[in-house]
């Protein structure tokens, strides 16, 4: 088994969900970490026990390393991974991958001509619900998809958005809500769904917030080809972080999704609930309890899929589907007109 050198570019908020995962696995080491802000890079390097860099090509350059972790704003997320698969290192990057379509694709591009991983963070795949709605999908018993709805709605105060320099902004973070908060359930949703999409026909506004450009609120409709219509409804201006919901309607059964539990209920009485085993938990230190426990899940099954030189389960092709909707969700809404496929 190889043993990974593992550098991580951005000390903020998610960096535990990163440093903690590579950690536990056992073929990884954590080398070297990265943050424009030298006391914060100082600080992580002292609680990881690992060197510290200012410049991400400097850490690149003299790190030796196999793979970099990229935890930083999001439309930093291509030029540090393209930057990075140049230079033949594999790359796992937080979501979003990017903010613009074209630069998703220069990814993935650049991953493929440099013959390098690239693995997008979509956590939340590994839940327990998750896997048993996928599973269950995917057997037949529950039939086929008739329709499908999903609904966020959390808080983001005007005072978070204060505290960046880059959240609530088009060209740092690409948008609000959707980009940020409802990107993992939106892409949920697709994953269940499985099909590609026909037409996405969205609307976008701000409605509760007066120091942000971008939407914090959006709802719409994402039409499958196989017919198979989706409804969603996102918000970040409610009093808590409720738990995020999805309903699935199918032929023999109603599947739902509250946070990460999930229900099936077959038209012929039996049920099947799944809920976070608390044996799988680890501790990740101060961080936000809706990201899950999962992180460590997809990081594991990335580097199983580097050693057996097979791409991972959420590949940059996979995610740049997902970044695809997220664009045509913005398009609509900004233009108000209905985005085909």
């Amino acid at each position: 088994m190889a043993k990974y050198r593992v550098g991580i570019i951005g000390c903020g908020n998610i960096f535990p969900m990163h440093a903690v995962s590579i950690r536990e696995i056992e073929n990884t080491e954590l080398v070297a970490v990265c943050d424009i802000k030298e006391d914060v890079a100082r600080k992580r390097s002292e609680e990881v026990g690992c060197k510290y860099y200012t410049d991400y090509k400097e850490m690149i350059e003299k790190e030796d390393l196999d793979v970099v972790h990229i935890c930083t704003p999001h439309y930093l997320h291509p030029p540090m991974a393209i930057y990075a698969a140049n230079k033949g290192i594999n790359v796992f990057t937080e979501k979003p991958m990017s903010i613009t379509l074209e630069d998703g694709q220069a990814m993935v591009e650049a991953a493929k001509a440099n013959g390098v991983t690239l693995g997008v963070v979509f956590q939340n795949h590994y839940n327990a619900g998750s896997v048993l709605i996928k599973e269950m999908l995917e057997s037949g018993e529950l039939g086929n998809i008739l329709s499908a709805k999903a609904i966020v709605t959390w808080n983001r105060s005007d005072e978070y958005y204060s505290k960046s320099d880059w959240k609530g902004t088009w060209d740092k973070e690409g948008g609000g809500v959707i980009i940020d908060q409802a990107i993992h359930t939106l892409d949920l949703m697709r994953w269940f769904v499985g099909d590609e999409i026909e037409y996405v026909d969205a609307s976008i506004g701000n409605r509760g917030h007066a120091k942000i450009e971008v939407e914090d609120v959006a709802e719409g409709v994402i039409k499958y080809k196989s017919g198979i219509i989706t409804g969603f409804f996102t918000m970040n201006y409610y009093t808590y972080d409720a738990p995020v919901e999805i309903e699935i309607h199918c032929e023999n059964g109603l599947v739902k999704m509250i946070g990460d539990e999930a229900k099936v209920s077959l038209n012929n009485g039996r049920e099947y609930i799944a809920r976070p085993n608390p044996d799988e938990t680890i501790e990740y230190g101060n961080v936000k309890s809706y990201w899950g426990t999962s992180h460590v899940k997809q990081i594991r099954e990335y580097y199983n899929a580097l050693d057996r030189g097979v791409a991972p389960e959420i590949d940059g092709e996979y995610a740049l589907e997902t970044q695809k909707m997220i664009c045509a969700i913005y398009e609509s809404g900004k233009n108000r007109k209905r985005i085909i496929f």
